[in-house]
């Protein structure tokens, strides 16, 4: 007996959506992409092509308010977010969207609420929580492998941009020179900050730390030319934790190593481990285990059920870890129950501690968390 797919439309055909949402759905059976939105007619054309899609919209109303299809996959560019996801979620769509879904948390609980009340899935768009790695660390700490947590190290960091030469999109900036916008703690920071509450497993109490522009002056893309970029394009935080836990998070693109850079340990009463998702000699993850009473670090072999079907660690992470997210999105769709994880509440969990960051760097001070009503 056949079952239904899953519909799925596609907002935005950008490079991200072509390598990896786009094949991500499509490797799983039980899904069917649709249709695909853009404004860019060519870069729409193209990705309708590769992928053997015939619905093509220039308006993504057209897909959202689609009674037949059941999730919208949001892929645009971040101003876009919010307004889309909202829509969709309106219409009564499950929906998927990169990170951020908002800039400011509130309005993060306000789509997550929405979500809710109708009855509707969310997730974000945190590609590194799936990484079968990352997912195997997290079964070993819930089934006690390091015991009691105590400390856990949080960095992603890659050269992307360490060669101001290389195109940059511009996201937010500021015109005053003292003042640095929020960049690679937000775009790049966010899942390091999701998989560090995740695997803390306590409530975050206050944070501290700063960001810093080490490359001011940078070629960006929407013109093509040299241009004053006062983001943050490097960052240090500590974290404390209840139960005494503590934690620290870097977030660069200016730092030597290949992407996507990120390399997450924990450490407990027992053991500790490290995982370590970066492109080198042909893999794209390792894990690696120590004990206290064997303190030499072992790599360990991922099991095949952290997989998708066929699925190795020499594959390109970003179908790999992104089909990951999308076979989970769709089991919790297809599966009907509470089971929700990386969704719109724990995005809101996110932005508010890159807000609480933020916030530390411009006081220059500890900052409680959670943050006041008002933000501050």
């Amino acid at each position: 007996m056949s079952e239904k797919k899953l519909r799925v439309g596609v907002i935005g055909t950008g490079r991200w959506a072509t390598r990896s949402h786009i094949p991500g759905w499509q490797r799983d059976p039980r899904v069917e992409v649709v249709g695909l939105a853009d404004t860019d007619a060519e870069a729409l054309a193209s990705a309708g092509k590769e992928f053997g899609i015939e619905r093509l919209e220039s308006d993504y109303r057209r897909l959202v308010e689609d009674p037949d299809i059941d999730v919208i996959d949001v892929v645009t560019g971040d101003q876009m977010h919010f307004e889309v996801s909202w829509a969709a979620l309106e219409a009564g769509k499950h929906v998927l969207c990169e990170k951020p879904v908002h800039s400011d948390y509130h309005q993060v609980i306000a789509a997550a609420d929405l979500a809710e009340s109708k009855g509707l899935k969310t997730k974000l768009g945190f590609t590194f929580r799936y990484a079968p790695a990352t997912m195997y660390a997290a079964e070993l700490i819930a089934q006690g492998f390091i015991g009691e947590p105590y400390m856990l190290n949080a960095f992603e960091q890659n050269s992307q941009w360490l060669d101001p030469q290389t195109p940059l999109r511009q996201l937010r900036t500021t015109d005053d020179d003292a003042e640095i916008a929020v960049s690679s703690i937000e775009g790049y920071g966010a899942p390091v900050i999701d998989i560090m509450h995740w695997w803390m497993d306590a409530p975050l109490e206050s944070v501290v730390g700063t960001m810093r522009n080490f490359v001011p002056n940078r070629v960006v893309r929407e013109t093509g030319e040299m241009t004053r970029v006062n983001i943050d394009d490097g960052d240090m935080w500590i974290a404390e934790f209840g139960g005494g836990r503590l934690a620290s998070v870097q977030s660069s693109f200016v730092t030597v190593g290949n992407y996507p850079g990120i390399e997450v340990r924990i450490y407990g009463s027992e053991g500790a481990i490290i995982v370590r998702l970066v492109e080198e000699a042909g893999i794209c993850q390792t894990i690696r285990t120590a004990t206290k009473d064997s303190v030499e670090f072992v790599e360990r072999d991922i099991p095949e059920r952290f997989f998708p079907a066929g699925g190795t660690s020499k594959e390109p992470w970003p179908f790999l870890f992104y089909s990951n997210v999308l076979r989970d999105f769709t089991d919790e769709i297809l599966g009907g129950g509470p089971v929700n994880q990386g969704d719109f509440r724990q995005g809101a969990l996110v932005q508010q501690t890159i807000n609480a960051f933020e916030q530390a760097h411009r006081t220059r001070a500890w900052v409680d968390f959670p943050l006041a009503a008002d933000g501050r």
